[in-house]
């Protein structure tokens, strides 16, 4: 098996490829964070679905390089969730609700009506749950997906402060005069852009558990926000690390062997903490 790995990581493809996975990584647990905290953990989930149905009408058009169009469509839902969030008849878990069947559905829809392919169901089966081989990905997917990881990364870091303030307390933020809109709003372009670059990985179904389990699985351990945060970056990156790495030696499928290392992960700290509570008490 390693001679298989070692063989594997001579071409810079690969390299590259698991670059991208653990940088996607490192971003979606960054944003899961606060997003659990803020019970906006589901956002994902709809957002992803929206990816999907953005993708469908991106291979109606024919368009090779889907980005350009589930970018855009993407971000802009993002906005409109935030922006509805607000609403007092509908409220924010039902319009993501609402959004994520709706796309999902209308998604397939426009496949099956308007699709020229001959393999439908392998490519809705890749779109849902990522590529089968991390291999697979473009040299577009590459560059755009590493570019837009750092821009994440670095938008995560400058504002980190005003993140963490309104995660804990929106209401007393605003008193303060923090413009708390507008760093929802962010949170919510940033979360589009990560779950558009996650697709290639993961698959629209699979995008929320990178941004739940490491959250939830480092909160189960420690208690400071900034902890939290580093521990969930942490386990996020051996996770996606050791995913693509079984992926490349088994041939499994990428994303649903990251997600599979992850519940490892969450399940063996569940363990440890039940038992060290037991043994305490």
């Amino acid at each position: 098996m390693m001679e298989k790995l070692v063989y594997y990581f001579e071409f810079p493809f690969v390299r590259y490829a698991l670059l991208v996975g653990v940088l996607i990584s490192l971003c979606t647990s960054l944003l899961g964070v606060p997003l659990v905290l803020k019970r906006y953990s589901m956002i994902g989930d709809g957002l992803s679905h929206v990816a999907f149905g953005a993708t469908a009408i991106a291979a109606i058009f024919h368009i090779t390089t889907n980005v350009y169009i589930t970018l855009p469509i993407t971000v802009i839902c993002a906005v409109l969730l935030i922006r509805n969030g607000e609403n007092k008849r509908i409220k924010g878990d039902a319009s993501i609700a609402m959004l994520s069947v709706g796309a999902l559905a209308i998604g397939y829809l426009f496949l099956n009506i308007f699709s020229t392919s001959t393999n439908l169901s392998g490519d809705v089966c890749s779109t849902l749950f990522g590529s089968t081989s991390i291999l697979t990905l473009s040299k577009t997917d590459v560059v755009l997906s590493m570019v837009l990881s750092v821009v994440v990364l670095l938008v995560f870091t400058i504002f980190y402060n005003k993140i963490f303030v309104i995660t804990f307390d929106e209401s007393f933020s605003k008193a303060t005069g923090v413009k708390t809109g507008v760093y929802n709003l962010m949170l919510a372009i940033i979360t589009a852009i990560v779950i558009v670059l996650a697709m290639n990985l993961v698959g629209a179904l699979l995008i929320s558990a990178l941004i739940i389990f490491p959250a939830t699985s480092s909160m189960k351990v420690f208690k400071s926000f900034r902890t939290v945060i580093l521990s969930s970056a942490i386990i996020a990156v051996l996770c996606a690390t050791l995913g693509i790495l079984t992926s490349i030696l088994l041939g499994t499928p990428v994303g649903s062997t990251i997600v599979a290392a992850n519940i490892i992960v969450f399940v063996c700290i569940e363990i440890m903490t039940r038992s060290f509570k037991i043994i305490k008490g």
